[in-house]
């Protein structure tokens, strides 16, 4: 949680730094923008009894003296062990860089291939883009498409969570040894019980994509996936449901939607227009209620 919320700083520094105009507000310098950021959150960290004026003093004289070389050649002092990130590449780090990765399975984009073919058709009009042409498609498709599979396979997950423990080969963890298959299985209730979309909002902030409004409608998906499984030991259970945790679920169930809406905004550089997203808000409930409904009448028809 530290980590986010360290993100959510950084995006916020960079957001108001964008809008005064002291660093590009393309995303493809998001490294130096992310590393300008971090200094001015730096910055700002109370330091005994220096005030900002002194600081800055202190930055002025002092930077123009500490090359890149000083910098190499200091890294691997800051340890006392002198441990250095970048001259041990071994499998440690590379393990642990590995397990922060968002990486999705082919069965998670196969799941969600129909999902992104709706949006496309349905929601390309509202961003001024043509369906039709392949570029306004395959331009934007692969943050959306990974984005979209890495939802996908987190709903797959929560469907899995009461058997996860149990099962032997996962979808997820196919062609793994057994004893590895177990470790991931792990991996992922742990990751899946506490911050979810972690490997994901690091992605997408490394591409400079990550937005507050982005990191809201990742956690109403958190809030869902909590509400299903909730709904759903009730009724294995018989137990009574509340009306306003089903209209509740209903609401957030669209939520990887409005990302992918959000998302395009940002990939395209636009400002995102509240009214489409207000409009295409209650679109979505008005969706959800319909396909709650024909299920409904078919199970009963049949």
């Amino acid at each position: 949680m530290d980590e986010l919320k360290h993100l959510e700083e950084a995006q916020r520094t960079i957001m108001s730094m964008q809008s005064r105009g002291l660093i590009s507000s393309s995303y493809n310098d998001s490294d130096s923008n992310r590393f300008l950021a971090n200094f001015t959150l730096l910055m700002v960290q109370p330091c005994g009894g220096l005030d900002m004026e002194k600081k800055c003093q202190l930055i002025h004289e002092n930077l123009p003296k500490i090359s890149a070389v000083f910098l190499e050649e200091a890294v691997p002092c800051v340890s006392e062990e002198g441990n250095c990130e970048q001259k041990k590449a071994g499998a440690g780090s590379m393990q642990t860089d590995y397990e922060d990765m968002a990486m999705v399975g082919l069965e998670a984009m196969q799941d969600a291939n129909s999902t992104l073919e709706d949006f496309c058709r349905s929601y390309f009009l509202f961003h001024d883009m043509d369906v039709n042409r392949p570029q306004s498609i395959f331009r934007y498709l692969p943050i959306l498409s990974f984005t979209e599979s890495y939802i996908y396979q987190l709903d797959r997950l929560n469907e899995k969570m009461h058997t996860f423990p149990t099962e032997g080969v996962t979808c997820l963890e196919r062609g793994f040894h057994k004893e590895a298959n177990q470790r991931w299985v792990i991996k992922f209730i742990e990751l899946f019980q506490t911050d979810p979309f972690r490997p994901l909002i690091l992605r997408l902030d490394h591409h400079g994509l990550l937005t507050e409004r982005i990191i809201e409608e990742l956690r109403c998906g958190k809030e869902y996936w909590n509400l299903e499984r909730k709904l759903c030991s009730a009724l294995a259970s018989n137990k009574k449901i509340l009306l306003e945790d089903v209209m509740r679920a209903i609401h957030l169930k669209s939520f990887d939607h409005r990302v992918l809406n959000l998302l395009l905004y940002q990939l395209r550089g636009e400002k995102v227009n509240e009214l489409h997203m207000e409009f295409l808000s209650v679109s979505e409930l008005l969706v959800e209620l319909s396909d709650d409904f024909i299920l409904q009448i078919s199970s009963v028809t049949r």
